[in-house]
């Protein structure tokens, strides 16, 4: 663990890096986001470390003092008596941390021997020196906690999955839509660590017992429930559990009708704050309260989209079309509903990448935009759009927005991945694919992009790693749909990378007699062949049916990727490029598309 933990906004990491040599400079451990390791839980990773840390530097900027991860951090290390605030641009302070000296750094032109630099490391190094002290004094310090260990963990939670008590299966929808919605409730409270959806759903139709989640996802309290909806009523039962001693801290349950829903969501989420005892912020209550809709038949829409969208099978156009029908209809009861739209132009550019062209995606994604220039995903969907367009520029601008509304976003980081691969800025891709697939269960998609990252940087071990994720949570999908042909197409991907070649010819083989049209099966395995099981011939035959009907937004995609380095001095494959290049400057209308692994 680090010596030195240090909060700051990611826009503000060139500034940052020059702080830290000086740290470094002095001997100290330094912990900062960079260092975040592939595949781990960043959440987790995040509050061990600033547990851990002796000492707080909080680096305040325009950017950073909006930052409600920042904030929450600073508030944190205040309590615990760590905090050493710099500021830059004369930035505008939180209310609740005014009252601690502040050392401002804009004149300090990255001079370590800066006066004011030389306040902020006497400060860090008396809070370094006391923190050694104390834990040289404590009798069994090595395993002993301290009472900060106590106090971080007790502002941890783990929302987990609601039950359906309905009797009716199709209402599933309803009960993990509170859930999704009480998770991202309680997430704005800057107090309060949340466990991702994506942890929080491995127990979902489990029989827990909640020490052991609290222990394995290393929280201090755990909230269950159940949702019975039936006949214009709901009824919602929860309780919040100590995971340390399994006692009830708070329970309740609230029967009424479904119209007081987003009600009995904001009590629940209050409720839990005060149970914690933990201090709400003005602008956490609102943010809590603020809906993107206060119509409950357009809400209860977008939920079943929702449901769809994350439970659906990869390059389904019934699933897609359903999307969008649902978000249309969402939309038409309440116009100004923004998440609707951003999800409708979500369903569209499904569509768009399985051959289905409409320019209602970039409509959606722009109306979106104007109705919540503060939602992520609306600039994230957008983004996409433009980058299928040809329009990196002008996606890495909306990539950069959406990461600055919202870096835990699944929809954000998954952008970003897309537009940094395409890019060839792989490490970057890494970063963003990695943090994807840690916060969505179902995204098989991600992954497979890693393992091409993570191929073309020569970083066998991350290769493998995430194949072996990817080929897990693919072999679930298909114990339950043997015939799910986007769970088979990354499968055999990740067989493929984990040199398992026999089986993923069989799988691709299997694939293709089952969904001979799929020419996203066609294009993936063609990747799986050139670059992982090194077969030239079949990946150039495989090619052939792609190249023959890909799109022209598609193929500058096709044409940089890496994983057909090996082909590009090919004479055939050299034909087919050119082919398909006369032929779509032939005919301006464009063919069906490729679901490459994006």
């Amino acid at each position: 663990m680090a010596d030195v933990f240090i909060s700051y906004a990611r826009t503000d990491k060139t500034r940052v890096a020059p702080l830290v040599a000086a740290l470094e400079a002095k001997g100290w451990s330094v912990w900062w986001d960079p260092e975040i390791s592939p595949g781990q839980e960043f959440d987790d990773q995040i509050d061990s470390e600033l547990t851990a840390a002796k000492a707080v530097l909080v680096v305040w900027t325009p950017t950073s003092v909006v930052s409600r991860w920042v904030r929450g951090e600073a508030r944190d290390a205040a309590e615990r008596g760590i905090l050493v605030p710099v500021r830059f641009d004369q930035a505008r302070l939180p209310i609740d941390v005014r009252a601690i000296h502040t050392t401002d750094l804009d004149g300090w032109r990255e001079d370590a021997s800066h006066p004011a630099v030389q306040e902020c490391l006497n400060a860090l190094g008396a809070m370094i020196a006391r923190s050694q002290a104390a834990q040289a004094a404590k009798p069994g310090s090595a395993t002993a906690s301290s009472p900060s260990d106590k106090d971080s963990k007790r502002f941890s939670i783990c929302v987990l999955p609601f039950a359906n008590m309905s009797g009716d299966p199709e209402q599933e929808y309803f009960s993990d839509g509170i859930t999704e919605d009480i998770i991202t409730d309680l997430s704005k409270v800057s107090a309060l660590r949340v466990i991702s959806r994506n942890s929080a759903f491995m127990y979902k139709g489990k029989n827990v017992d909640v020490p052991k989640v609290a222990l394995e996802l290393k929280v201090s309290h755990v909230l269950e429930g159940s949702v019975r909806k039936a006949g214009g009523r709901v009824r919602i039962s929860a309780q919040l559990v100590d995971g340390e001693n399994n006692g009830h801290v708070w329970a309740e349950r609230y029967d009424r009708d479904a119209s007081d829903i987003f009600a009995i969501q904001d009590e629940i989420s209050q409720a839990i704050a005060k149970a914690l005892r933990l201090r709400l912020l003005p602008e956490e209550k609102k943010a809590i309260e603020l809906r993107g809709t206060d119509n409950v038949e357009a809400h209860d829409l977008y939920l079943m989209a929702r449901q769809i969208y994350v439970t659906g099978q990869e390059a389904d156009a019934r699933a897609a079309q359903a999307v969008v029908h649902l978000c249309a209809r969402a939309t038409e009861i309440d116009p100004h509903y923004a998440q609707a739209w951003a999800l409708m132009a979500i369903g569209y550019r499904s569509l768009r990448e399985i051959g289905v062209r409409s320019d209602g995606g970039m409509a959606a994604a722009e109306r979106a935009v104007v109705l919540g220039p503060k939602l992520a995903e609306a600039h994230a969907v957008r983004a996409q759009i433009l980058q299928a367009d040809g329009d990196t520029d002008a996606a890495a601008k909306e990539v950069a927005v959406a990461l600055d509304l919202d870096p835990e976003s699944y929809e954000v980081n998954r952008s970003a991945g897309r537009l940094n691969y395409q890019l060839r800025r792989y490490e970057e891709a890494v970063r963003y694919y990695e943090k994807a697939v840690s916060l969505m269960d179902a995204d098989l998609n991600s992954g497979s992009m890693l393992i091409s990252c993570y191929t073309v940087l020569g970083d066998a071990t991350g290769a493998h790693r995430t194949a072996e994720m990817i080929l897990k949570r693919a072999e679930v999908v298909l114990a339950r749909d043997p015939n799910n042909s986007g769970a088979t197409n990354y499968s055999a991907y990740a067989l493929a990378a984990l040199g398992e070649g026999d089986r993923a010819k069989a799988r691709m083989k299997r694939a293709i007699l089952i969904d001979s049209d799929n020419f996203s099966l066609r294009y993936n395995f063609a990747c799986a062949l050139s670059v992982q099981l090194k077969d030239k011939e079949a990946a150039l035959e495989m090619l052939s049916t792609v190249f023959a009907t890909i799109t022209d937004s598609f193929l500058p995609y096709a044409k940089a990727d890496p994983d057909l380095e090996s082909l590009r001095d090919d004479p055939r494959y050299k034909a087919m490029v050119a082919a398909a290049e006369a032929r779509l400057a032939s005919v301006k209308t464009s063919e069906p598309s490729v679901n490459k692994k994006t």
